[in-house]
């Protein structure tokens, strides 16, 4: 019942990654260490995000209303993990995943602003219009925020019904952002900052309670937060370069996932994720003294806390070949103001797909994921003002993962 109760919900989160709370990606899985004897693992998933929208009137100098083709980046998620069963009660895994991601860049090079040669009292900055279509209050913005990282983590069971598990994690991260448009007003727009890459040691802990004999398994495992330190290279619109180093710390996280046996074919299961993103800033200096004057700690990132649940059946169609369909939920703020980096707000999505034992030893499943996008204004200033409005969007995730057990 064991096995062909795991083919069946092998894809749980295999194409899963197409928008999730915050800036996750992977939702950093430990299934692994369920997985029986000495096992290996690797998945490959591709993304393709539809973001557009329409730009809002910036008066005096944009009457607004026009469209904003696709900002989201396709991208790809990559996964891989090994398991060993060192002892008949003690396991150890090793797992490899790219945790967090942006890829934004909105079309155009935007409107801007330059010195105007003015005497005083006149205007010191007059506004210059975009010189490509696209977004003109946030077009030639851009966000790429890349990671990666891996996780050796030990298992110790007591039983049949207790466990624990818990490691370390080894996190990449870098990124690039860069501000454009009338939206960001003449001492931000035309900034770019480069974070070079930096790495980081966190943890992770958990427990698990199972039922073997109904394939009942509950676990929670808590990740904590990576505080890193990035040599930053901020380059203003004036065209100065101002060096600095800027800490950032990934959120603190915990994932509870669970499943149980409906019958001697069909499985439940399911995952409850929350993160604590409202404690992520990234505020180099020039940004931070120049977005929100007298304000200390104003950050590139505007991400509240925020969970995510998944939920699905997987049913054994024969002994080797089973499916599963999957339901996604994350909630919607009731405020629909967001960063541009990252304009949406909630999500519901479906997943499905079929998983084939070629062998006892090899198994083989893919599968598809739709998700709808919630509504989202992304806004600057202060106060927070609406620049663009994003509506109706959507992201397709495919995934591709094959196991071995050896």
């Amino acid at each position: 019942m064991k096995k062909l109760l795991a083919g069946a919900a092998v894809l749980a989160l295999c194409p899963s990654a197409a928008m999730a709370v915050g800036l996750d990606r992977s939702g950093q899985p430990v299934d692994i260490l369920f997985e029986d004897g000495n096992y290996f693992e690797l998945s490959f998933g591709r993304v393709f995000p539809s973001l557009e929208g329409e730009d809002r009137a910036l008066a005096p100098f944009y009457a607004g209303g026009t469209a904003i083709d696709d900002v989201g980046e396709d991208f790809n998620q990559l996964g891989a993990g090994v398991k060993f069963q060192v002892a008949e009660k003690l396991s150890f895994a090793l797992i490899a995943d790219k945790p967090y991601g942006v890829d934004i860049n909105y079309p155009g090079d935007g409107g801007g602003f330059a010195p105007s040669g003015l005497p005083a009292p006149f205007p010191p900055f007059l506004p210059v219009p975009p010189t490509e279509e696209g977004s003109a209050n946030l077009g030639g913005t851009y966000a790429d925020v890349d990671s990666s990282a891996l996780t050796a983590m030990g298992r110790y069971e007591f039983n049949d019904n207790f466990s624990v598990h818990g490691g370390l994690r080894y996190q990449r991260l870098e990124a690039r952002v860069g501000l454009s448009g009338f939206a960001y007003g003449p001492f931000l727009s035309g900034y770019t900052a480069d974070f070079d890459r930096d790495y980081a040691l966190g943890y992770a802990v958990g427990a698990a309670y199972e039922r073997p004999d109904i394939a009942l398994r509950v676990a929670v495992t808590y990740f904590s937060e990576i505080e890193h330190e990035l040599d930053t290279t901020e380059t203003t619109p004036g065209g100065s370069i101002r060096t600095s180093v800027t800490e950032i710390t990934t959120p603190q996280a915990i994932n509870l996932d669970f499943q149980t046996g409906l019958n001697q074919r069909t499985l439940l299961f399911g995952q409850i994720r929350y993160a604590w993103y409202e404690d992520v800033t990234v505020a180099p200096p020039y940004f931070d003294e120049n977005s929100d004057p007298g304000i200390d700690g104003t950050s590139l990132t505007e991400i509240a806390d925020g969970y995510s649940l998944a939920i699905g059946v997987g049913r054994a169609l024969t002994d080797r070949l089973s499916g599963s369909v999957t339901f996604g939920y994350e909630r919607a703020e009731d405020d629909d103001l967001v960063s541009p980096l990252a304009p949406t707000n909630g999500q519901r999505s479906i997943g499905l797909g079929l998983s084939y034992d070629v062998t006892d030893s090899f198994t083989v499943a893919g599968g598809v994921r739709y998700v709808a996008l919630g509504d989202a204004s992304p806004e600057t200033g202060t106060p927070d003002t609406a620049r663009a409005d994003f509506s109706d969007n959507h992201a397709v995730g495919l995934g591709l993962q094959i196991g071995y057990r050896f």
